[in-house]
């Protein structure tokens, strides 16, 4: 049996039932040093090369509050539309994980920095949905566990694992939404809008790279379902660390259709976590999902209540840069394109390639149409987003300015940015080594004219009887014994001009 044998069709799933969603985010900070400790934080580094006695949970060992966390997070609940507390504090979330040194995780449970906020998210038709923020709140990271002799990865058949204790004690900031409801049929498009549209958000802020597929920022999925016309919520499932947008979108989809089917067939919904795989978009088992209770919450005594000056807050929220939502109907404007272009941008994950690429020189017509049309070509193609394409904005900038003074044709700068992919040097070296510049010279461009007349003299006769346009054909063949490099505009002046015929 399939993993999709199990399921409803969605269309059925929502006949029968409304979707509640809550998103909890998990954002690794850009910090120099760990959240409670001075460890650092580099990327890459020996394993267990960046901890001490603090990280590690050694005894006697006292944790600091990382000052720059503190500061995000309240850039973070400011750009929420949060409230910030007067006052708060840390406290100790009980669990055991080999991948938690104290057996505890120092995080805030009841009091968090930030709480009560919302954020307004564009569907791609342009509908505007309010996800409403329940809490904003500060803890660190784990460790990172590889699982070894296993077939998928996972602790189940691994014959060891190894343990990385640099990540424990990173800098997280954990969102919680509220239940979100009301989207109904379109809940996995609105999980995927909040979620890419706090990313941009995060990005902005510059408190995070949140680059999803490193793991700097990932998704719990909760889903419920209640019949229509219940007001009282169905038993939730939790798909932990979801780790693409795309991911986001499909785990919903999937968890609506899997609790339908388990439902309509008398069953009962387990709470529990789950796990999703990429390669089929589906969800399996994890472990039973504790309650609060369970993880015996109490106040962390090691830390001192934290308690930021409202003067100090207000000096933070007079900082926060434009946010993305105010850029892009900027932009828009600036760009004078429709509200679905600049959607399609933002699908694309473009806009800042494109920004780059305006600043780097070139008009933003040119921008948007190599980064959306050629790049994201080979972007889908490659199966790849589009930011990780080797070429810079710089280099297409150069490759539209090509274009510009006459040097290329379209054609042409689709080969160049060809060669720019394939790490064969800059545009202007992909040009002289695969002399790809286009024909100006006017002895051969005037000798493929003339090869292209004698050889094509039925089409010449109808050019030179008035059918001007009929010596499109006769472009068409100059522009082929030239492999696409003659001047097009040139080729068929000196056409006509042969024939003698006035354009």
């Amino acid at each position: 049996m399939t993993v999709t044998d199990d399921l409803v069709s969605y269309e059925d799933a929502l006949a029968s039932y409304d979707p509640v969603m809550g998103l909890e985010v998990h954002v690794e900070l850009g910090t120099a040093t760990k959240m409670f400790c001075g460890c650092a934080t580099t990327l890459g580094a020996e394993p267990n090369s960046q901890t001490c006695p603090t990280c590690l949970g050694l005894p006697g060992a006292l944790p600091v509050v990382n000052a720059v966390g503190v500061e995000s997070a309240i850039r973070i609940g400011l750009a929420l539309n949060c409230e910030i507390a007067e006052w708060c504090r840390f406290a100790r979330k009980n669990y055991f994980y080999p991948d938690m040194p104290k057996n505890f995780q120092t995080s805030q449970y009841d009091e968090p920095i930030a709480f009560n906020g919302y954020l307004d998210v564009q569907l791609d038709d342009g509908t505007i949905f309010r996800v409403e923020i329940e809490r904003a709140h500060m803890e660190e990271d784990t460790g990172k566990s590889t699982h070894i002799g296993g077939a998928t990865g996972r602790i189940h058949g691994a014959s060891h694992s190894l343990l990385d204790y640099n990540r424990a004690g990173i800098p997280l900031i954990e969102i919680v939404t509220k239940p979100i409801t009301g989207a109904g049929e379109r809940a996995p498009e609105v999980a995927k809008a909040y979620v890419a549209e706090l990313r941009e958000l995060i990005k902005a802020l510059g408190v995070s790279e949140a680059r999803m597929e490193m793991g700097q920022m990932r998704c719990d999925v909760n889903v419920s379902l209640r019949p229509h016309g219940r007001e009282k919520f169905g038993t939730r499932s939790e798909t932990k660390n979801v780790n693409s947008l795309r991911s986001v979108e499909r785990a919903v989809r999937f968890e609506i259709q899997r609790h339908a089917a388990v439902l309509d067939g008398g069953g009962a919904i387990v709470q529990e976590t789950r796990h999703f795989h990429e390669e089929n978009g589906s969800t399996t088992s994890g472990r039973v999902k504790e309650e609060a209770e369970d993880y015996r919450y109490f106040p962390e005594p090691d830390l001192v209540p934290v308690a930021p000056p409202k003067e100090w807050v207000e000096e933070l929220r007079g900082e926060l840069p434009e946010l993305p939502r105010a850029r892009r109907n900027r932009l828009r404007e600036e760009w004078g394109i429709s509200e679905h272009e600049m959607q399609s941008v933002l699908n694309a994950g473009a806009i800042d390639l494109i920004t780059a690429t305006i600043e780097a020189g070139a008009d933003q017509a040119a921008a948007r149409k190599w980064w959306m049309g050629e790049l994201a070509r080979r972007a889908n193609e490659a199966g790849a987003e589009l930011a990780a394409l080797p070429v810079t904005p710089a280099q297409i900038a150069r490759v539209a300015a090509l274009v510009a003074e006459g040097s290329l044709n379209d054609k042409l700068a689709r080969q160049v940015i060809e060669g720019v992919l394939a790490g064969e040097g800059s545009p202007d070296e992909v040009v002289e080594a695969r002399g790809l510049k286009i024909v100006k010279d006017e002895g051969a461009l005037g000798a493929a004219v003339d090869e292209a007349i004698a050889a094509n003299p039925g089409v010449a006769d109808k050019v030179r009887g008035g059918k001007v346009a009929a010596a499109g054909a006769l472009v068409g063949a100059v522009m082929k014994a030239t492999r696409g490099q003659a001047d097009a505009g040139r080729a068929r002046e000196l056409i006509l001009e042969r024939l003698g015929v006035q354009g």
